[in-house]
């Protein structure tokens, strides 16, 4: 099954990081992979998500990560709007849950 998981993900055209509960990059779907190609591309995986983002945007993540360790029906939390090639794009961040409901990273 976790070949199906990885060609959904992969096949998406929205970029797509997913972080350990560390906030270690652990895959990085191939869209992410070239949006993020000026960062690192691929060589970000196996590094923390805040070594590419700035001190906002760390405050940002870890108030959600924060909210989705405290709050297990919450899952997704939209962060803000961002301009990729000249289209407004939703960005959210998504709590990924282990079958008992424990937080085991997000994307």
């Amino acid at each position: 099954m976790p070949d199906f998981f990885k060609a959904v993900v992969d096949a998406d055209d929205a970029p797509i990081v997913i972080c350990d509960v560390n906030h270690i990059i652990v895959y990085m779907n191939p869209t992410a992979v070239k949006l993020y190609a000026k960062r690192g591309g691929a060589k970000l995986i196996g590094q923390s998500i805040f070594d590419c983002h700035n001190e906002h945007s760390k405050e940002i993540i870890l108030s959600v990560f924060e909210k989705f360790l405290n709050d297990p029906s919450l899952n997704k939390v939209y962060t803000y709007t961002k301009n990729w090639d000249n289209e407004d794009t939703d960005v959210y961040i998504v709590a990924l849950r282990d079958a008992t409901g424990n937080l085991i990273g997000y994307y």
